[in-house]
C-alpha cells in the first residue's frame, strides 16, 4: 500500500444528518485504503437523557458507570456505527463497522481511578492494536469504520476517547504503510476565535500549543484532539490535519507538526 488516510468524525456532524450524508459522499471517494473512526457523545447524551440516565462530564469528559456504559455501547456500536456504515454502501463504498472487540483487534486497559475516577473507561496502547487484521481488510478493499468502544480482553467493554482511538488506529496503520490522520469536526479547523471561522490557525507547533493553551484559546475538548494529533505524529504518522467536515478532499485546515 501506497498510503493509508485515517480519519475521525466529530459528534456534531454525525448529529447533522444532512452534514453526515455529505461527509460520507466525500469520504467515500477519498483514494487509496482507508479507515473511519467515530464517537457520538450528543447522541448517547440524549439516549441517556429518555432513559432517565444521568450524564455526568469532567473536565469534558464522560464518567461511564455501568449503566451509561450499555447506553454508549447500544449507540455507538449499534445506532450510529450501522447508520454510517449504510450510508458508505449506499455511496458503493464497502465496509465493516467495528467494535474494539471485534476480531480482538483493539484492546484497552481500564483507566486508573486515580486521580480521577472516569469508571469503565479505557486507554490504548497502540503497540498492541492487531494491524495485521487491519492490513488483510484494507488488502481486500473493505473499510473498517471503528467506534469508540473497546474491551479489555476480559470479557469487559470500556469506553474510549474517539480521539484517541483515532491516533492509535492511525499509528498501528503507520506500521503498514505511510499514514495520514485527519480529525473532522464541524469547524474550519482550530481557531484562534471560536465565533470567527476566518480566524484559522493553519499551523501548530509544540511550542505553538503551549502558549495557546496558556492563553486560553485552546480548551476543553480540542485539548484532548491536539494532545492525540502530537502523540500521533511523534509515533510514525506522517501528518496529521485538523479540518471542517466539509473540506475533507480539500487541502486546508490546521496542519499538526
Amino acid at each position: 500500500m501506497k498510503n493509508i488516510t485515517v480519519v475521525k468524525i466529530g459528534g456534531n456532524v454525525i448529529d447533522d444528518a444532512d452534514a453526515l450524508k455529505s461527509f460520507v459522499k466525500d469520504f467515500a471517494k477519498l483514494e487509496g485504503p482507508k479507515i473511519l473512526i467515530h464517537g457520538g457523545g450528543k447522541e448517547a447524551t440524549k439516549m441517556s437523557a429518555k432513559l432517565e440516565i444521568p450524564t455526568t462530564m469532567i473536565e469534558g469528559r464522560r464518567v461511564t458507570d455501568a449503566a451509561t456504559l450499555n447506553v454508549v455501547t447500544m449507540v455507538y456500536a449499534g445506532l450510529i456505527n450501522k447508520r454510517i456504515i449504510a450510508l458508505l454502501q449506499a455511496e458503493g463504498c464497502n465496509a465493516i463497522g467495528l467494535t474494539g472487540a471485534d476480531a480482538n483487534v483493539v484492546t484497552a486497559t481500564r483507566r486508573n481511578p486515580v486521580p480521577i475516577d472516569y469508571g469503565y473507561v479505557g486507554d490504548i496502547d497502540p503497540a498492541k492494536i492487531d494491524d495485521s487484521f487491519i492490513a488483510n481488510l484494507l488488502g481486500s478493499g473493505i473499510v473498517p469504520v471503528f467506534c469508540a468502544i473497546m474491551h479489555d480482553g476480559k470479557g469487559n467493554l470500556l469506553n474510549c476517547n474517539a480521539d484517541s482511538v483515532a491516533s492509535s488506529i492511525a499509528i498501528a496503520a503507520s506500521r503498514i504503510a505511510p499514514a495520514d490522520l485527519c480529525f473532522c469536526f464541524e469547524k474550519a479547523g482550530v481557531l484562534a476565535d471560536i465565533d470567527d471561522p476566518t480566524s484559522l490557525i493553519r499551523s501548530i507547533t509544540a511550542d505553538i500549543y503551549a502558549g495557546l493553551k496558556k492563553s486560553g484559546v485552546v480548551n476543553k475538548g480540542m485539548i484532548p484532539k491536539i494532545d492525540n494529533a502530537f502523540k500521533a505524529i511523534s509515533s510514525g504518522v506522517r501528518s496529521v490535519t485538523i479540518k471542517y467536515s466539509g473540506d475533507l478532499l480539500v487541502d486546508t485546515g490546521t496542519v499538526i507538526s
